[in-house]
């Protein structure tokens, strides 16, 4: 067994244009100074990292990454949230997200698709620089709009849907094993990939790639009243990237999974800081130290009701609590009395 790695924290939520949170330099003491021992970055924010650089020079990365060592922190991954989310774009969400591209790719699908592409590419071509070995983001989606089916979708929709999506990422995860990087799809409502069946259904359409992986969070799966401790067991192999959310899921008689078109405080389902909702934390911890999880447990805060800064602080000690330090060695070691193949045959009553 394996020792998680962490605290770390997701930064995105946090990144503002207001001190200490408007630069790296400040956002990663500020990091250190909660608690943290490490920082998952997101690459789309040119206040946190510049992408271009990253992707073309390890000296860059050198600097970028020792500046905030210096500072306390450590970089454990980068994430294209937002720029994976245009890899595939159902044209009902064009306006929604085009605020997600560069000015100059905004308005023209096409253009902003391969833009997307290439941001992704980068940002992992980043990663191989950093000497980092594993990658966040988002699958995108085109069949989403259908998820509930009313009217009945046409035969074929759904699979041709997964057979788009699966030829946009090709490329890109053939980079990823060019870069030794596992691209980790966090498993997103909102997401083609938003629950196992269709990460399944996804990674059969790769050729199960081997670089096709997944962010577990439990707090989506919460939200879809999923059993998020089966999923450890059953995904285990590829679960490369641990999100740290807590949710939690109160049914009404008026409201249940879909929130009735309300504010995250009000709706049945929300996120909300660690150790404020119902994620069974010492059992995920539990399981993914048996599972030889060795990754970064990276605090992602989201919560409609609390300070994101009492959040964050918190969430490092939360952590800090939970991460479980695998023995080495079996707790009745006392006991043991040896044994050889000889006597084991005589405590059986096997004769030759």
């Amino acid at each position: 067994m394996k020792t998680i790695k962490g605290p770390a924290l997701f930064l995105a939520q946090f990144a503002g244009d207001d001190a200490p949170f408007n630069s790296w330099d400040a956002i990663s003491k500020w990091a250190a100074d909660c608690g943290y021992k490490g920082v998952q970055v997101p690459s789309w924010d040119a206040r946190m990292i510049d992408l271009d650089k990253a992707a073309a020079s390890k000296g860059y990365c050198e600097d970028w990454a020792g500046q905030a060592k210096a500072n306390g922190v450590e970089v454990t991954e980068l994430s294209t949230h937002l720029q994976g989310q245009l890899v595939a774009v159902h044209p009902a969400y064009d306006d929604a997200f085009d605020g997600f591209a560069a000015p100059e790719v905004r308005g023209n699908p096409k253009a902003r698709q391969e833009w997307a592409v290439d941001q992704v590419k980068k940002a992992l071509s980043a990663s191989k620089n950093l000497g980092i070995g594993a990658h966040a983001t988002f699958s995108g989606a085109l069949a989403w709009p259908y998820v509930y089916p009313w009217p009945q979708r046409p035969a074929g929709l759904v699979e041709q849907a997964f057979d788009e999506l699966a030829k946009r990422w090709l490329p890109i995860l053939d980079h990823a094993e060019d870069c030794g990087v596992d691209v980790c799809y966090e498993i997103h409502p909102g997401e083609d990939l938003h629950d196992g069946v269709t990460y399944e259904m996804f990674l059969e359409r790769t050729g199960n790639h081997a670089r096709a992986n997944m962010l577990y969070d439990p707090s989506h799966y919460v939200l879809q009243c999923m059993d998020y401790i089966d999923n450890i067991d059953i995904y285990k192999d590829r679960i490369r990237m641990f999100h740290v959310k807590d949710a939690e899921f109160n049914p009404t008689g008026r409201q249940g999974v879909y929130g009735g078109y309300q504010s995250w405080v009000n709706r049945a389902g929300r996120f909300r800081s660690l150790g404020d909702g119902q994620v069974d934390f010492g059992a995920v911890f539990s399981k993914m130290a048996a599972n030889d999880f060795d990754g970064w447990a990276v605090v992602e805060w989201e919560c409609a009701i609390k300070h994101p800064e009492d959040g964050a602080r918190e969430g490092a000690q939360f952590v800090n609590d939970h991460i479980v330090r695998v023995t080495e060695r079996a707790f009745d070691d006392f006991a043991d009395g040896g044994a050889d193949t000889a006597l084991n045959a005589k405590m059986m009553g096997i004769t030759s």
